[in-house]
């Protein structure tokens, strides 16, 4: 491609390399395009940029995978040319249609005010088309696209056939493209930086790429661009997928070594102490996973280092009783331990869990408590001034053995006398920032330790990409006498007289004694929420509810059912007679606390409520729940809900009520829900339906958007090979001084925000 300044680094015979501006190579006008529209700067940065596919020349290029708004460049024949003169007096006097073809699939380009198009483009013209396709009276098109034509007579045919013939191979790649920069010019700067390009030195270890058989990185680049064959293509493809799998787990690796570094304060079970009385009295029998978690927690908390383990368990697994025997080992030790919950209802509902197990040893500040008995303080948003003010005191204090809140714990003005250990549920309802506050709350005490659960499986390559630090415990195993939960799709839109037998169905749970729960992914009483920066609807209580993507999904959705509306609803239909309760996260506190405890003491037969009940509501009388739009929410989120039934002794039921297209996403999911109750089965196949979307957790326009060659549903074993591989390398060099290559290529191939956030965890 030719240049327009003859003072670039090329020309004057200095070295390009990866960090090379891009302007002293492709000039500055296509440096200034590539700046502009995808934020490419460097040399690096620009071969960073992979091709998302590949077309072989000599082969039409399949027009039958376009997507409406997507920029594309096709290589495709002139099969008509239309021309239509509009009116004199019009802006646009003249619109001509060429419609081109891939021997398989059309598509219509159509151009304003071009003339004689017919004769430059005459039928059997092969060409290259670029432009953004759009819908147009039911016809794909692309308006007004960019041509050039292979033939040789023409400047930008000659231009054209210059860059597609020098594919090796035939193998043409096709780039991400925005509006402004067209494939062809792509093609010609990736070939014009690799043809000055000096060898790319490789900061991976040879013992490593040989271990691996792993492709050196000069190679893989030169061929994810300009593949010699498919074989060399996919050593590219599988090279590059592990740098990006490693830059992630050295990430996490230097933070697991760093935490090392900051002792923690030991933790060890004390004989006769209030662990060994909680365990003597226990009124049930602990599960084998249970005590298996439980003794490697016990374990960790007895050491210097501070513990971070992420617990994971099945809806009713009994993850609550595993933490609070890890804080009563904390309490004997002289510290205190906090339990983070996500909303106000949940924080409400652990304080009275933690003080119910733990009976007469929990009432610590009641009168007439015993001597050493613990105080169990609550603290949220919504307490009242001097309300705010006691519990403060109490955990400033130390008087707090636990403390329980949510967000407010975070807020300025709340300190610890002695934190020793953080217990987070629900984790995934939380900020990063939110989370890592509390843990670094005190820098110059000793860390605490920490550990996080969740009820939300994790699928496992999930956990090592964004928990990669953090040691996982398992509780796969439910505690005795839980009922199994049956959950049955309801297609209202197909079978509208199901949704009269779902309440009538109510009404026979009610009628045997037993309480339902009905979901609505809205309160009502204003505007639809905004769309959150994930893409998915925001309900009013800020919980994300999903949004069908896919074909056969809704076009144009209603909004959300709403708890309000529906409630008033079946008290004056369905249901009419039934004791209806409403629970949603904007009544006043204490108006939550009545309605959770008429529920629970049996004084309602139905609640009905938004997701505020996803987590910690344990109701065992509960046996039914009837989930509404049901499309809406995802699929951990669906096993979350319906694990709030089926508590006791009678077996559970779930209804999925949607309005979803049997071919859409939404039902596709509800469908995989209904299928089975294992949370991990659920969400490995929730993985798989969804957009994998970007695994750090920030979403960037550009260059730092996201993984690009790795996937979390495909390269399990290319993760569990880097984490390993990153663990060895960083040993005791958090800093990775010994290795200043491998820093150098985290930092190319994972953005610093994006660094910032795993660091945090």
């Amino acid at each position: 491609m030719p240049r327009t300044e003859p003072d670039g680094a090329a020309e004057r015979g200095e070295p390009v390399g990866w960090h090379t501006p891009l302007r002293t190579v492709i000039g500055t006008r296509a440096a200034r395009q590539l700046s502009e529209k995808l934020e490419l700067t460097t040399v690096g940065e620009l071969l960073r940029h992979y091709p998302r596919k590949y077309d072989r020349r000599g082969k039409l290029t399949d027009l039958g995978g376009l997507k409406v708004g997507e920029p594309v460049t096709v290589w495709a024949k002139v099969l008509a040319v239309n021309d239509r003169r509009m009116g004199s007096t019009a802006k646009v006097r003249n619109v001509t249609q060429v419609r081109i073809g891939d021997g398989q699939h059309d598509l219509t380009c159509t151009f304003f005010n071009r003339w004689n198009l017919a004769g430059q483009l005459p039928v059997g013209t092969e060409a290259m088309f670029s432009g953004t396709v759009s819908r147009f009276n039911g016809v794909l098109q692309i308006t007004s696209p960019q041509v050039a034509k292979l033939d040789p007579g023409s400047a930008a045919g000659k231009d054209a056939i210059d860059v597609i013939e020098s594919f090796p191979g035939g193998v043409i790649p096709v780039y991400p493209l925005t509006d402004g920069i067209t494939g062809a010019l792509m093609q010609r700067c990736v070939r014009t930086v690799l043809e000055v390009l000096d060898g790319i030195p490789d900061p991976v270890p040879d013992v490593l790429l040989a271990m691996r058989r792993l492709a050196d990185l000069d190679t893989a680049v030169r061929d994810i661009h300009r593949p010699r064959t498919a074989e060399d293509l996919a050593a590219a493809q599988a090279r590059l997928r592990y740098d990006e799998a490693l830059s992630i787990q050295l990430v996490l690796a230097r933070r697991r070594a760093e935490a090392k570094a900051f002792p923690a304060e030991p933790c060890p079970r004390i004989p006769g102490g209030l662990l060994a009385a909680f365990d003597d009295n226990l009124p049930f029998e602990l599960t084998a996973g249970q005590i298996a978690v439980g003794r490697t927690i016990e374990q960790e908390l007895a050491t210097i280092h501070p513990m971070n383990r992420l617990l994971q368990g099945e809806v009713g697994s009994g993850k609550t009783v595993v933490a609070l025997r890890a804080m009563l080992q904390v309490i004997d030790s002289g510290r205190q331990a906090v339990m983070l919950a996500p909303t106000e209802v949940l924080a409400a509902q652990h304080a009275k869990s933690l003080r119910d197990i733990l009976g007469p040893i929990g009432a610590g500040g009641e009168l007439g408590s015993l001597p050493g008995a613990i105080k169990i303080t609550l603290l949220t948003g919504s307490l009242g001034a001097g309300t705010r003010r006691e519990a403060l005191l109490d955990i400033a204090s130390g008087q707090a053995g636990i403390a329980v809140g949510t967000h407010a714990l975070l807020s300025e003005g709340v300190f610890f006398a002695e934190l020793g250990l953080i217990v987070v549920d629900e984790q995934h309802r939380f900020g990063v920032e939110q989370r890592n506050a509390l843990r670094s709350q005190h820098p110059a005490k000793s860390p605490p330790h920490v550990l996080v659960m969740t009820a939300t499986p994790i699928p496992r390559t999930v956990a090592m990409t964004v928990y990669g630090d953090l040691d996982t415990s398992i509780l796969a195993e439910l505690p005795k006498g839980r009922s199994p939960i049956a959950t049955t799709v309801v297609p209202v839109a197909e079978k509208p007289g199901w949704l009269d037998r779902a309440w009538q169905r109510v009404r026979e749970e009610v009628g045997a004694g037993h309480q339902v729960f009905i979901v609505c992914p809205k309160i009502g009483d204003q505007p639809v929420g905004a769309k959150s920066g994930r893409g998915a609807e925001e309900s009013d209580d800020g919980m994300d509810l999903e949004a069908d993507d896919g074909p056969g999904d809704l076009t144009e959705r209603r909004p959300p059912l709403a708890v309000l509306e529906v409630a008033e609803s079946l008290r004056d239909g369905p249901l009419a007679g039934l004791r209806l309760g409403i629970l949603h996260g904007r009544l006043p506190p204490p108006e939550k606390d009545a309605a959770m405890a008429a529920f629970a003491a049996g004084h309602l037969d139905v609640l009905v409520a938004t997701t505020v009940i996803e987590v910690g509501v344990d109701v065992p009388n509960a046996t039914m729940m009837v989930v509404l739009d049901a499309e809406r929410f995802g699929m951990s989120q669906l096993h979350q809900l319906r694990g709030r039934v089926g508590r006791g002794t009678a077996a559970g039921v779930c209804l999925l009520v949607s309005e979803s297209p049997e071919a859409s996403v939404g039902r596709a999911r509800l469908s995989a829900v209904a299928a089975t109750n294992d949370g991990f089965v659920l969400a490995e196949a929730d993985l798989g339906l969804r957009r994998e979307g970007n695994v750090l957790g920030i979403t960037q326009a550009g260059k730092s958007s996201g993984l690009k060659q790795l996937s979390l549903l495909r390269d399990r074993d290319v993760i569990e090979h880097a984490r390993a591989d990153a663990l060895a390398l960083v040993g005791d060099d958090p800093t990775m001084t010994g290795h200043p290559g491998l820093a150098e290529m985290v930092a190319t191939v994972i953005a610093q925000q994006d660094q910032v956030y795993l660091e945090k965890g």
